[in-house]
């Protein structure tokens, strides 16, 4: 019965990917782990160091919330690797918030070294200066790489199998977990070049720029296409500069390298899911001419004018989670229904928030949860 039911959920997804139109609209959650943690009754700072609380977390998230696919997973930004390594770019708030702060980690000049050898460059050069820890002789390093990634599989191992153990009840699809990968034009901007320092360099090295987007692209494959490509479950592509970029900047750095790193992926036959944060409403021509059929999540924009211009792939967010904080739970559940009578008709929706929940605080939950129940009652064809 358990398995009927996890056939049933994944095939809501299967039809969606497949151009079919489901049963009715399959369900999305994204609750980061840092809020789940705190909506258990555990302290952030210290849940994010305590791996053993991770079943009582994810157990309370799954009682709690309706979705067709689990609705939060293990944290990507385990504090204790990040401390093995020293690492500069990701630290702990004092809120307890995993933080990204601006920092270059390339300079100007060595556009030429890492378009010569991107991966050699990375660990010769960027990782000593990202990674404290790994500024050290090679031997010492190569001791401190192992122990920070010894205790991240340890740390993974025991949350994974945390998550499973208490999904079993709940009867999820599974739907991602296929890979993690960056555009290169954002690659080049969160860890090598900062976004100051990206945006300088578009006027005065354009064409190092395009090159080093370019040599970027075989690297971030690797992490996007595992070993046997998966149709059925997503690699994740968090999608962030183009638009903070005018479009001429966008067509000559931006797109080139995204739309080259696109086909190989689909070329491979693995399907991505696209995160489009900020306004994307100027690109929407541009993503719907791109290859296969990717998931697309849309931030901020127009619902409507998206459903018109995207008719290759897969619509999902746009659902304002600033909402849930400052809403009553009646205007939350109109907000359901509006964005179900304007992406559902003809399929290809999923529905979803616009961004990961980063809190459960107030009345956050309690509307979170209507919503939800609302969409899985309502949002049938």
């Amino acid at each position: 019965m358990i398995q009927q039911k996890i056939n049933e959920r994944q095939q809501l997804f299967n039809d969606v990917i497949d151009n079919k139109i489901p049963e009715r609209v399959p369900v999305m959650g994204n609750i980061m782990y840092e809020a789940a943690i705190e909506y258990a009754g555990f302290d952030l700072k210290q849940g994010q160091w305590d791996s053993e609380i991770a079943y009582k977390v994810f157990k309370k998230i799954n009682e709690d919330f309706q979705t067709d696919a689990p609705c939060t997973s293990p944290t990507m930004r385990n504090p204790l690797f990040y401390q093995i390594l020293g690492a500069k770019s990701y630290v702990m708030s004092e809120t307890g918030v995993m933080q990204h702060p601006e920092i270059t980690a390339m300079e100007p000049d060595e556009y030429d070294d890492f378009i010569k050898d991107p991966f050699k460059f990375m660990c010769d050069i960027l990782l000593p200066r990202l990674y404290t820890e790994l500024d050290t002789s090679p031997m010492q390093a190569a001791m401190v790489l192992a122990k920070a990634f010894k205790a991240k599989t340890d740390e993974d191992n025991i949350a994974r199998k945390a998550s499973r153990e208490a999904a079993e009840p709940y009867e999820y699809a599974v739907i991602g977990g296929a890979g993690f990968g960056e555009a290169p034009f954002d690659f080049l901007s969160d860890l090598l070049r900062s976004f100051t320092g990206i945006s300088k360099d578009i006027r005065r090295y354009p064409d190092k720029v395009k090159q080093a987007c370019d040599a970027a692209v075989p690297l971030i494959e690797k992490t996007l296409i595992p070993p046997k490509p998966m149709k059925y479950r997503y690699a994740s592509v968090p999608l962030h500069m183009a638009p903070y970029l005018g479009d001429k900047s966008v067509n000559e750095f931006f797109w080139p390298s995204f739309e080259k790193l696109i086909s190989r992926c689909v070329s491979a036959g693995q399907t991505l899911h696209l995160f489009m944060e900020q306004d994307w409403m100027r690109f929407l021509d541009k993503l719907n001419e791109l290859p296969g059929r990717m998931y697309m999540r849309f931030e901020y924009g127009d619902p409507q004018l998206t459903k018109k211009k995207i008719n290759k792939h897969i619509i999902t967010g746009f659902y304002p989670t600033v909402l849930l904080q400052t809403e009553t739970k009646q205007k939350c559940i109109d907000k359901a229904k509006e964005l179900l009578d304007i992406l559902a008709p003809d399929g290809g929706y999923i529905f979803n928030v616009d961004k990961n929940i980063m809190s459960l605080k107030g009345s956050v939950a309690e509307n979170y949860r209507a919503v939800l129940e609302y969409v899985s009652l309502h949002g049938n064809y």
